[in-house]
């Protein structure tokens, strides 16, 4: 079945969400600790105290299950970022602050973002919904910061373009071709569009 037809997965209950957070949990400290090739899906079930095949239930492969990771520690920071909102004037200033924090997170847990961003980076078409479901948090997360709550077609463009330079500078300073202070840069520079974009008259 493709991505495309599968059909929507009914609500989880609560006792089957929190056993989906041990495993969401379990996943990140393997990671955390050994990056990508620690992540094995026996020692993930072990280590949330679930069966193998309860496991691949929820999640059919460790692609899908990192990628579901970053899933979880974007909303994270999104709701962090909803208790302590960027500060900045201009919208592109915001932005890049609220990009770099999320850069910070992740710096602070490097084994953990690598981990995550080579899944989502070998995700196939299976994996389409939550890889799509990263794009939307990613989205909302820099439309919030914007204060924007509908958005031209313009602007959208330009957070689809923001977004991509953000997981580009994230893949070059975990392979060590880019320092922390060129991100930055590169995360400023690519944020002035939202300037471009704003339509004439608004505030």
């Amino acid at each position: 079945m493709t991505a495309e037809a599968r059909p929507a997965s009914p609500p989880l209950t609560e006792r089957q969400e929190a056993r989906r957070r041990r495993i969401l949990h379990a996943s990140a400290r393997l990671a955390g600790r050994g990056g990508f090739e620690a992540v094995q899906m026996r020692e993930v079930a072990e280590d949330a105290g679930v069966a193998l095949g309860t496991l691949y239930r929820y999640f059919p492969s460790k692609i899908h299950l990192l990628v579901a990771t970053m899933q979880d520690q974007l909303q994270h920071l999104h709701a962090t970022l909803h208790q302590r909102p960027p500060a900045g004037q201009a919208p592109a200033q915001r932005v890049a602050d609220t990009l770099m924090r999320a850069f910070r997170a992740l710096q602070r847990e490097p084994h953990l973002a690598d981990a995550m961003v080579r899944a989502l980076t070998f995700a196939d078409r299976s994996v389409s919904p939550e890889v799509d479901t990263v794009s939307r948090i990613t989205t909302a997360i820099i439309l919030d910061a914007m204060e924007l709550e509908d958005p031209t077609p313009e602007q959208l463009s330009a957070v689809r373009v923001i977004e991509h330079t953000w997981h580009s500078a994230l893949i070059t300073w975990l392979s060590g071709r880019a320092s922390i202070a060129q991100v930055k840069i590169d995360i400023e520079t690519v944020c002035r569009l939202i300037d471009v974009t704003r339509p004439e008259g608004a505030s």
